[in-house]
């Protein structure tokens, strides 16, 4: 059994946040259509690295879905998407402010057809504001949020993450808007509109920066690897040439941490009472545990530290991840048959549940792959699909 088998979710995102949220129900069992360009698709396929021309970032993000290929700017292809609304639940859409509009595809015009249906609408700025009508992607998030301000070495530039951080926030976000919709629809029996600006789900995750500056004036610095809030918190060299990361968030952590590197000293200062306190001595904390690191070898840290309960890890590339025993015991990794590619190895569901787990079906397919199925469902029949598709408002 799985928790959303009886929802059908329109995904008409492009990119990264909106198809993030449609993949993240279906992981959990939603009939997710994918609706793209029949000539160029999604670009999410031609993003990052491939085998034999197929993306494999397409093969995760699209997983679970059907696709189907249908050219939303001609009338016919409306008329598509209004026919699927009519038996859908959700539809996630992230076009600029004003185009389901100019396409006569309006929310009160969908809302119109399916009282019941949830229209979730993605965009980097929202729908008003003076900056709703600009492009807005991941990227510009990361920069307008702080959160690039405050990322890097204190004597370097602000720097932006190497992955679609702002999106898979906005896409976490989003399904959980669906959810409460949906939640909400049960009581009111209604459907609604979502609308969210990929440049705001971020900022909860900053902390209360706002708060701290509007009450006392506070503007962030970059710290590189240490926290403002606690120490020890930073990246450690081991003598071997290994980094581990080592966090003291919850004081007993702190205390076990400087007694095992040899300065029991320290605890007994009143300033180490507080994580604030230790932030003020950062300097000294970072010499007595860096100066232990450095005369160990990794192995030897992790086991020393992890006698006394203390907090390490090590920082890991890509193949650590993936011969993790941890990861391996979590089954967080599994393989997907492929048409394709015969098999492909990616992220699992996002949590195990007792009762409802998700799974992955299947990957990405190929453009177009359900396109005739799902027409059917809508009862276009075999001669009107053909039809359709020599006028190239599907493929």
């Amino acid at each position: 059994m799985t928790s959303l088998a009886d929802l059908r979710v329109i995904d008409a995102a492009t990119l990264f946040a909106g198809p993030s949220a449609a993949m993240m129900l279906g992981d959990f069992g939603a009939d997710v259509i994918k609706i793209e360009h029949p000539r160029r698709g999604d670009p999410s396929r031609g993003h990052g690295a491939s085998v034999d021309g197929v993306g494999l970032w397409w093969k995760t993000l699209s997983r679970n879905k059907r696709t189907a290929a249908v050219d939303l700017s001609q009338a016919e292809g409306q008329e598509i998407l209004r026919r699927l609304a009519e038996r859908s639940d959700v539809l996630i859409e992230n076009f600029r402010p004003g185009t389901l509009e100019r396409w006569n595809l309006a929310p009160e015009d969908l809302l119109r057809v399916n009282p019941r249906l949830i229209v979730a609408r993605m965009t980097g700025f929202g729908q008003f504001g003076p900056m709703s009508a600009r492009p807005g992607f991941g990227t510009l998030a990361e920069a307008m949020s702080g959160f690039a301000a405050m990322t890097g070495q204190p004597d370097g530039p602000p720097t932006l993450p190497p992955l679609a951080l702002a999106d898979g926030i906005a896409g976490l976000a989003m399904s959980y808007a669906i959810m409460v919709a949906l939640r909400a629809r049960e009581s009111t029996g209604r459907g609604q509109v979502i609308d969210l600006a990929i440049i705001e789900p971020i900022l909860g995750l900053l902390g209360p920066q706002v708060s701290a500056y509007k009450a006392l004036g506070i503007v962030p610095e970059r710290t590189g690897n240490r926290s403002t809030s606690n120490a020890p918190r930073n990246t450690y060299r081991t003598r071997d040439g290994r980094w581990l990361a080592i966090s003291t968030s919850a004081q007993p952590i702190a205390e076990r941490v400087v007694t095992l590197v040899g300065r029991p000293d320290l605890v007994e200062q009143p300033w180490f009472a507080s994580g604030h306190g230790r932030v003020q001595h950062v300097d000294e904390l970072d010499e007595a545990v860096a100066s232990w690191i450095a005369e160990r070898d990794a192995d030897e840290v992790i086991a020393r530290f992890e006698e006394v309960q203390a907090a390490v890890a090590p920082i890991y590339d890509v193949s650590d991840v993936a011969g993790d025993p941890q990861y391996a015991a979590l089954n967080t990794f599994v393989d997907v048959p492929d048409e394709e590619l015969g098999s492909v190895t990616m992220q699992n569901v996002l949590f195990r549940m007792s009762d409802t787990p998700g799974e992955i079906r299947w990957p990405g397919r190929p453009l177009g792959r359900d396109t005739d199925e799902v027409l059917a469902e809508l009862d276009y029949p075999d001669e009107r699909i053909a039809a359709l598709r020599e006028a190239g408002v599907i493929a």
